[in-house]
């Protein structure tokens, strides 16, 4: 028997500051079995901090050719390809060549995964933004994990305060350089 993935309700006051983005989001969002709690936290946290018009996921493992998560404009073209975790050089390349914007959004140390890319074909490898979410705030956020969840998320000069159920947590999130 198949396991089923998790739904998810999630409502997120989000006040990003650093990008002049102020939005009530309310949306759904699985989490399929082979997937772990903390890439699932770090989907969430990049879905809000990419938040713009015509942002979505994919449709999951069931289509692995897709981007995590994608910004497509009117007319289904995409904008944004964004990852989470540490990708390989192949599909940073497929990406790159895919869309004119690509990011990465990581929970791990990503320390071994920029020297195993170093040297590796990937077009426009020195465009692509890459991110590293705090991992204290990933595991906070992973210990609190509820099936129904609301919470206000803020982001100013590269800070997260995540106020939830009535305390805050708070992390960072800071570029790393993936180009030589």
């Amino acid at each position: 028997m198949a396991l089923t993935s998790t739904m998810y309700t999630l409502k997120v006051a989000l006040a990003n500051v650093d990008r002049s983005v102020y939005e009530q989001l309310e949306f759904r969002m699985a989490m399929h079995p082979s997937e772990s709690p903390e890439y699932f936290v770090a989907r969430l946290l990049a879905y809000c901090l990419e938040y713009a018009e015509g942002i979505a996921f994919s449709k999951g493992v069931s289509d692995p050719d897709d981007p995590t998560v994608s910004v497509r404009d009117l007319t289904g073209t995409i904008t944004t390809w964004i990852e989470i975790g540490l990708p390989d050089a192949a599909r940073l390349h497929k990406a790159s060549k895919a869309a004119p914007r690509v990011a990465v959004y990581t929970h791990k140390e990503p320390s071994v995964w920029v020297r195993q890319l170093a040297g590796e074909r990937i077009h426009k490898v020195d465009q692509i933004e890459c991110y590293v979410l705090d991992r204290d705030l990933v595991e906070a956020l992973v210990e609190r994990l509820d099936r129904r969840l609301s919470f206000d998320l803020s982001v100013t000069d590269g800070e997260l305060f995540v106020n939830l159920g009535g305390s805050t947590l708070t992390g960072s999130i800071h570029r790393l350089p993936l180009g030589s």
